[in-house]
């Protein structure tokens, strides 16, 4: 077997691939919440929140997916446990079932998390000219940037 060479240096690939650690973690954990959200939401938005809440953890399903695959691809192991995903997530689990008001106050703090953890992956990956990572980063943040933007939109 060789030696993985793709132009970035093997320290740079580690610390792009730890900060994808934390990414993925957060992802996750927020895929989580919004999969929890959607089976327990009632109220009387319940159904546009029911829906709404499908597609955000229908493509972040896809999105850990992809962020697994980019560490896998830099020749790092990806996490892939609760225990690790809670201990490299920056979103907390939430205890019981907040009222709908709440779920979508939540689910927007952790698309900001998930951006504000973008961003430091993206300098990484910027300083090492990584331009996948940085593609891969840049894209999830726009998506973050415009969900929490619609679950913002909700409470007004």
């Amino acid at each position: 077997m060789t030696d993985i060479d793709i132009g970035i240096k093997k320290d740079d690939r580690l610390k792009i691939a730890e900060g994808l650690k934390s990414l993925l973690a957060d992802s996750y954990t927020l895929y989580l919440q919004t999969h929890n959200f959607h089976w327990n939401v009632t109220g009387v938005h319940f159904r546009e929140l029911h829906l709404m809440f499908e597609e955000h953890y229908t493509e972040l399903a896809v999105a850990v997916d992809d962020i697994a695959e980019r560490i896998r691809t830099l020749d790092v192991a990806a996490p892939g446990t609760y225990k690790e995903f809670a201990r490299l997530s920056s979103i907390k689990e939430v205890e019981g079932v907040p009222s709908s008001a709440d779920m979508v106050d939540l689910l927007t703090q952790g698309h900001e998390q998930v951006v504000k953890t973008s961003r430091q992956v993206l300098k990484l990956a910027q300083a090492a000219d990584d331009e996948s990572t940085a593609a891969l980063v840049s894209d999830r943040m726009r998506i973050h940037e415009k969900t929490a933007w619609m679950l913002r939109a909700t409470r007004k």
